[in-house]
């Protein structure tokens, strides 16, 4: 999942890409707040009640131990040495990893192979998001796409093992392990006692009940073509996961095109799907943040049609030609700036 910043309002309307509000109307209970950069994007955590500090801390502590199972980045993690040992041997991988293999080939399966964790190859060799980012040969983004195949990732649950069965191929988790990194926040927060409180991983954000004065918290969604804090519309959300999935914060431009991080594996270069921005409303991050990826690559029309077949879930969608889409489920609820848009508004077909 992309590095998207998602904003936690503290005012009537969130500011950002997802923007969560907290009251000022009348006195809070005690709360606690902590920001670090970690999973590669900035973490801030906030939680109400008497023991917040304790239950942030151990949030935070909880999240530290996520990524370093499961981060690509990092090599002595479990899923670096999956992919070192590709073709080779299964490795030994924890609970957190298995959930998240076997998550992430869910989704795989469902979207039909357009998301897929193998995607690894392709990530490796754009390099998007560092200072190495570029446009590969043509001849190396073929031969990393036949690397791309979710089907040869094997998840062994009952020996705790996985393996990938060819020398080269690469899982990276980078689609979803933000989500389930936020549910895990949230199951820590409630096991604290705490009753409100948020999460953002950098444009996952999930929020637990309501705002202190009891009102809904209000997630924006970012302007995908305006500045960092500018949003098209806000979202009233309560116990909800709200993410996002762009082309406006990892990404690189050659000759006036924008090459963005999200690669769609049946073509090995970034998704020309028509969408410039995907937010999914979901109760599971880890689905959120799956899907949100998902219907990007999809496009309008069909990731659309996904999002309303799947119970529970609603979304927001930006195209190319600057149409804002949003779902049945939240077309009566959601809120829209004051003043002019450089966007259309159309609903969902009913």
């Amino acid at each position: 999942m992309c590095l998207i910043t998602i904003t936690i309002i503290l005012t009537t309307i969130p500011v950002g890409r997802g923007a969560v509000g907290e009251s000022t109307r009348k006195e809070e209970p005690p709360s606690a707040t902590k920001t670090s950069f970690m999973m590669g994007t900035l973490v801030s955590i906030k939680a109400y009640g008497p023991n917040a500090q304790n239950a942030v801390d151990a949030a935070f502590a909880r999240i530290r131990d996520i990524e370093s199972e499961v981060s690509a980045s990092l090599p002595d993690s479990e899923i670096s040495e999956l992919n070192l040992s590709a073709g080779k041997a299964p490795v030994r991988i924890s609970r957190d990893t298995e959930i998240l293999l076997r998550e992430a080939l869910r989704f795989a399966r469902a979207s039909g192979g357009k998301f897929d964790p193998t995607i690894g190859p392709l990530v490796k060799l754009w390099q998007i998001g560092t200072d190495k980012a570029h446009i590969p040969p043509a001849a190396e983004i073929e031969a990393a796409m036949h690397l791309v195949r979710y089907q040869d990732l094997i998840v062994n649950e009952k020996d705790g093992t996985a393996f990938l069965r060819r020398p080269g191929m690469a899982v990276d988790l980078g689609a979803i392990a933000k989500g389930y990194a936020g549910d895990e926040v949230i199951r820590i927060l409630k096991d604290a006692g705490i009753r409100s409180g948020y999460v953002d991983l950098g444009g996952n954000v999930v929020v637990l009940g309501s705002k202190p004065d009891g009102t809904p918290w209000r997630v924006g969604v970012q302007d995908p073509r305006g500045e960092r804090g500018d949003y098209v519309l806000a979202i009233p959300v309560v116990d909800k996961s709200v993410v996002t999935s762009g082309d406006y914060e990892r990404y690189f431009e050659k000759d006036g095109v924008r090459y963005h991080h999200i690669l769609d594996p049946f073509t090995g270069w970034p998704s020309r799907s028509g969408l410039i921005s995907a937010t999914i409303i979901s109760d599971r991050s880890i689905d959120g943040d799956a899907l949100s990826t998902t219907v990007f690559l999809l496009g309008p029309d069909k990731g659309m049609k996904l999002i309303e077949e799947l119970p529970g879930i609603d979304g927001v969608l930006i195209t190319t030609d600057k149409k804002i889409l949003v779902s049945r489920g939240i077309q009566d609820k959601v809120e829209w700036p004051h003043g002019s848009s450089k966007y259309r508004y159309e609903k969902a077909a009913q």
